[in-house]
């Protein structure tokens, strides 16, 4: 056997002992973490959320949407349970995270896109002027819930997110790489074993300089994202954010709903400096709260802190509230 021959026969042995884990894998999670919620069906995807509430009349809507490579019993986790004492409480799975649908493509995980099918789910759910809270990547998504679904938003408030071009952004090879055949395959090969092998190391560095929470990975649903189609629905979600803030970036000086910013100074995920801080100067009377020795996971640091911001907005535009409820 020539050694070419061995080199091809390896490869397929690699690839296909990884394409076997990583389906397996993913058949063991789906059933150790099933949907917690309901879904609704916006423009022919399926999108999971869960609602939560108070006994008596709520005080007004709150809407949370969760960063990279989470979902919504993480929002819930973080923040939900304790807003659902007060508030109505709609936490989602992004298109293509967690148990919602995304269609094929590129353009689906645009924050635009996003935006208008969470938009269209809440107008079904009758959903008006909400607070709406975009944790990281989410924060790409939240202004144009701010610009372009006023009539379901009230307020928005970006948690540690990403909002603005950043030196160097330009990532042109990576996203032809999971826009082509060879990602494909390697997602549904090696990209889950080796990230697996990863997981420890990436749980520390989100939470850095706080500790991760005792069981956050199985509390939360973490697994999830580690299944093919969710991956790469978080490695398209990456491909197109630079390009993706360049365009919006321009248009945040046209936000006119309340607007507030927090974030940790020391956030080594998503920089401060140049996401929280930029994001708080564009937009005409944005509050930025600045968390001294925080990290990128406010809501677990002093979620104190991020709750009572979360209910100011909620009260700040509490007036305008007319006849909210449960749909």
């Amino acid at each position: 056997m020539s050694l070419l021959l061995l080199i091809v026969v390896a490869l397929l042995l690699v690839l296909g002992s990884g394409a076997a884990f990583t389906y397996l894998y993913a058949w063991c999670i789906e059933r150790r973490f099933p949907p917690t919620g309901r879904f609704v069906e916006v423009e022919g995807c399926r999108l999971h959320y869960r609602e939560e509430g108070p006994k008596n009349e709520p005080r007004g809507t709150v809407v949370l949407l969760h960063g990279a490579s989470s979902n919504l019993v993480e929002s819930m986790l973080g923040l939900g349970w304790a807003l659902s004492q007060s508030y109505r409480v709609l936490a989602f799975d992004r298109p293509g995270h967690g148990w919602s649908e995304r269609k094929p493509g590129l353009s689906e995980a645009d924050p635009a896109r996003q935006a208008a099918l969470i938009a269209g789910a809440l107008r079904q759910l009758g959903v008006r002027n909400a607070v709406i809270v975009g944790h990281s990547w989410s924060g790409t998504i939240v202004p144009h819930l701010a610009l372009d679904h006023a009539d379901v938003t009230g307020a928005i408030l970006v948690l540690s997110g990403i909002t603005s071009p950043w030196p160097g952004g330009t990532i042109g090879w990576y996203r032809r790489l999971i826009d082509s055949w060879t990602g494909w395959l390697l997602l549904r090969t090696l990209a889950v074993p080796l990230l697996l092998m990863l997981r420890p190391w990436i749980k520390e560095k989100t939470f850095w300089p706080q500790p991760a929470p005792r069981g956050i990975v199985k509390k939360g649903f973490i697994p999830l994202a580690f299944r093919p189609r969710s991956y790469e629905a978080n490695m398209q979600d990456f491909a197109v954010m630079y390009d993706a803030v360049v365009r919006q970036s321009v248009r945040y000086r046209d936000i006119r709903l309340p607007t507030v910013v927090v974030a940790g100074d020391s956030d080594e995920i998503v920089w401060t400096d140049l996401h929280s801080l930029s994001f708080a100067r564009e937009v005409p009377g944005a509050e930025l709260i600045l968390m001294p020795g925080i990290g990128h996971m406010p809501q677990y640091a002093d979620g104190k802190t991020v709750l009572v911001a979360i209910e100011a907005l909620a009260e700040r535009i509490a007036p305008a509230r007319v006849g909210v409820g449960y749909a």
